[in-house]
């Protein structure tokens, strides 16, 4: 007797947590946010995006933007951390000499956006340089997510060198954030979130996976970290690295929690981020061409359009010379300067890191995420066009070989 097939709900819950399906919900959430703050109703789009929630005696009576990103936005960071753990000790990264050249690829992906951010603002009038770690982060669910889309005969090896750099990217974006947007650190309220912190720790160590024990000791850990002046998305990554791959009990815990919180984390987590986040007022053909015409803008343009591939390809091939290193024997150079141009996306974190130099809803966010969302457009046309031409080659290829 067979059991009986999904329902067409089952089916849509299951496309939407692929790739392909985390990248649609991205891209919805992304054009109701612009469409909904240019429009006549734009007054209601703010004011639900500035609304105030919380309990004001904890000191966390915030915005739903802020919400959105310091909350919510951690679970996200919270899979991320899991992931990464993962990686590091039994996925792609545990071998170095087979992950250190999209490892280094990832750092040459950040240095070069930056640097060249930094010069053309330090060149143009009316720039501001400190808005140079806005194009470092590749978004790992749009890049992912066109690769999935055009690349269905590309070498896996592309796929899982696009998902290494990007997890080592994050990796960077990730200290960036932590060393770089503290605000007034308070060593003790740091100091008591190692208390919740070990907690959880030794919890998950102990094999202890219920969620009514780990959520409070999770909540208070990024509390506590959120009022020290440290932006409270970095507890979450440090909570998910203290989740081991297979706790004492046999269990195999930090896959366990990313295949619980993953879904939520593609259908809402970030969906929901993009739409506060994303909501840029352009005021019209003019309004987006005066944020063009501002060096923050098109600043972020060229170093994610221009910088992201030049560096992860350039790095890319520095590695390959150095001594027992080498392009794996299934990628070709024209792969890797495709994959660089998709690695352009950037989104979450480069959303993210805009909201913290510039200050939500300032002239210069909104022409930095302007800049966030054209060069992300452009990256996924250019770099989605040119895979899918290398695509087509491979399918032919495996055709004739067939």
């Amino acid at each position: 007797m067979t059991g009986s097939s999904p329902t067409p709900f089952a089916r849509a819950v299951r496309f939407l947590t692929t790739d392909k399906g985390g990248g649609i919900l991205l891209l919805i959430a992304t054009v109701i946010a612009l469409v909904w703050a240019n429009s006549g109703f734009s007054g209601g789009y703010s004011g639900l995006r500035d609304a105030e929630i919380g309990p004001e005696w904890a000191d966390l009576h915030l915005s739903v933007g802020e919400w959105a990103s310091d909350g919510l936005l951690a679970i996200f960071f919270f899979v991320t951390g899991l992931e990464l753990k993962q990686e590091f000790l039994t996925g792609a990264l545990r071998r170095v000499q087979d992950a250190l050249v999209p490892m280094l690829a990832a750092c040459g992906g950040v240095a070069v956006p930056a640097i060249l951010y930094t010069v053309v603002n330090a060149a143009a009038n009316g720039g501001d340089t400190s808005g140079w770690a806005v194009p470092a982060a590749t978004d790992i669910a749009f890049a992912v997510s066109v690769l999935a889309v055009v690349g269905s005969h590309l070498p896996q090896r592309l796929r899982v060198f696009l998902l290494t750099l990007a997890v080592v990217d994050d990796l960077i974006g990730i200290l960036i954030i932590a060393f770089f947007f503290a605000d007034d650190l308070n060593l003790g309220f740091l100091a008591l979130a190692l208390v919740p912190l070990v907690l959880f720790a030794v919890a998950t160590q102990r094999g202890f996976d219920q969620w009514l024990l780990l959520t409070p000791l999770a909540v208070l850990t990024w509390a506590l970290v959120h009022h020290s002046g440290i932006h409270a998305t970095i507890s979450a990554v440090v909570l998910g690295f203290m989740v081991p791959v297979k706790s004492r009990a046999g269990k195999a815990t930090s896959h366990r929690f990313s295949a619980a919180l993953g879904p939520w984390s593609s259908l809402l987590v970030l969906p929901v981020f993009a739409f506060v986040a994303a909501g840029v007022t352009v005021g019209g053909w003019s309004g987006l061409t005066d944020s063009w015409a501002d060096p923050v803008a098109y600043g972020v343009i060229i170093a994610l359009v221009v910088g992201k591939p030049l560096g992860i390809t350039v790095t890319t091939w520095l590695t390959s010379k150095l001594p027992g290193m080498a392009l794996a024997s299934s990628l070709r150079w024209p792969d890797i300067i495709g994959m660089g141009m998709v690695a352009g996306i950037g989104f979450t974190v480069s959303l993210l890191v805009s909201e913290l130099t510039f200050g939500a809803g300032t002239v210069l966010d909104d022409h930095a995420k302007v800049g966030v969302l054209t060069a992300s457009l452009l990256s996924a046309i250019l770099g989605g066009a040119y895979l899918a031409v290398r695509n087509r080659k491979y399918a032919r290829a495996a055709a004739a070989n067939a």
